[in-house]
């Protein structure tokens, strides 16, 4: 088979049915920074044989517009673990065998592929698609994964959304050898199926023996769903303004680097995705410029995962080593409008939360002030004239006789017969 027909059964077996952009791209390697286009599913094929040659690349989920970044993803189609193994000095071939032997159907669920990318393994499971709603469950998995494969050289910043991987038939240029896919089996897995099956923590009713994995792992969840909240809400406000955001593109750059990194642990990817954002100002600022001016959020986050800096923050009275960032301030220092806040998922006020709130309520069929007030009004009146009506037949009776009579509480009616 030919290099350019392994590529088209790789991603045609990966991306069959899919929705949304695929990404292919190819590493320039004096730079270290990748060359991309986009693709619909359809083009994606026969568009392959420009791109064949060193180096390339496809990315393992969709987006909804041709932009490879965490805010623009459409499906998650596939979880995966770059397996490092020539770090550890381990042939890939008896890695492939070990985990079949004691890791897949046991530790692990069997991949549907692996990837022999040169010098080490890609093990991919296929989902089938959920939106962009479902990443703090699928980066929890993803955690489970790189944790259980960590003795085979797991990378844990090759485990962001967006990730792309070689695709078969391309050449790894550091190894000098052909890139080749292993395909075991094409069932797709249901996501929520292998939390049940592998992540009980999540799941409040189970696995009660261990409050302490369990109470780490949802601590972990929900600061992921924090983390891509936050750094798509700032990539929203770039869209919402039309890319004129005026003195705030330093902030924003800012925020988005650092929200990136403590999202997917790989401040290259972060810094990658932050001069993307930058470009899609009407005013970019200069690629030094944001380099400069962001790189302290990069600081900020590994201080996140230093002890020393940890203990050395609470000492001085703060949660800990990072930046603990208030919706207040971010409200401040992008200046983000009442109207902003309501296309926002958790840059959000008081004022826009209550808003919120009181949307809810009346979705479940609470009604609004007016017509609470309004319709309770209309009940008192009714019971009004019920008491009223016992009175004039029986001006003696009592507010006991009145309660039996009507079935309204003692108090209640002679609230009412005040009123009278």
């Amino acid at each position: 088979m030919s290099n350019l027909a392994l590529a088209k059964e790789h991603v045609l077996f990966h991306h069959k049915d899919s929705d949304g952009w695929i990404t292919v791209a190819k590493k320039d390697l004096k730079s270290g920074f990748f060359r991309q286009y986009h693709y619909r599913p359809e083009e994606l094929a026969d568009a392959l044989s420009e791109w064949m040659g060193e180096n390339v690349y496809f990315s393992q989920n969709t987006f909804y517009k041709p932009r490879r970044a965490i805010e623009t993803i459409r499906q998650l189609r596939s979880l995966y673990v770059d397996l490092d193994v020539y770090t550890k000095g381990m042939e890939p071939e008896w890695v492939l065998g070990k985990l079949e032997l004691e890791y897949f159907r046991q530790e692990i669920p069997e991949p549907n592929m692996v990837i022999f990318s040169g010098r080490g393994l890609v093990l991919i499971w296929n989902i089938e698609p959920v939106p962009y709603k479902a990443i703090p469950l699928w980066r929890s998995m993803e955690t489970y994964l790189i944790d259980r494969l960590k003795e085979f050289g797991a990378d844990a910043k090759a485990s962001d959304p967006t990730r792309i991987f070689r695709i078969a038939g391309s050449i790894n240029s550091k190894s000098g050898t052909m890139v080749k896919t292993e395909y075991r089996h094409s069932y797709r897995y249901v996501l929520r199926d292998l939390q049940s099956d592998y992540l009980p923590e999540l799941t409040p009713s189970q696995n009660k023996s261990k409050p302490g994995r369990k109470k780490k792992i949802i601590h972990l969840y929900n600061v992921y769903t924090l983390h891509i909240q936050r750094a798509r809400d700032v990539a929203k406000l770039v869209e919402i303004r039309n890319g004129n955001v005026g003195n705030c593109r330093e902030y924003i750059c800012f925020l988005y680097r650092y929200f990136t990194c403590c999202f997917t642990d790989n401040p290259r990817e972060a810094l990658e995705c932050t001069l993307e954002l930058n470009q899609q100002f009407t005013k970019p600022l200069p690629e030094k410029e944001v380099i400069k001016a962001t790189a302290s959020a990069e600081k900020a986050w590994a201080a996140k995962s230093n002890k020393a800096a940890n203990e050395a923050a609470k000492a001085k009275g703060y949660p800990g080593a990072g930046y603990n960032l208030k919706n207040k301030d971010l409200i401040d220092w992008l200046h983000i409008t009442d109207k902003e806040q309501e296309q926002m998922s958790t840059i959000i006020g008081t004022k826009e939360k209550n808003r919120r709130r009181r949307e809810e309520r009346r979705k479940n069929g609470m009604l609004p002030r007016e017509e609470y007030l309004k319709q309770q009004k209309e009940q008192t009146d009714s019971k009004l004239e019920i008491i009223r009506a016992y009175i004039e037949k029986d001006p003696k009776i009592s507010i006991r006789k009145l309660a039996q009579e009507t079935g309204m509480s003692k108090s209640a009616i002679q609230r009412l017969k005040a009123r009278l």
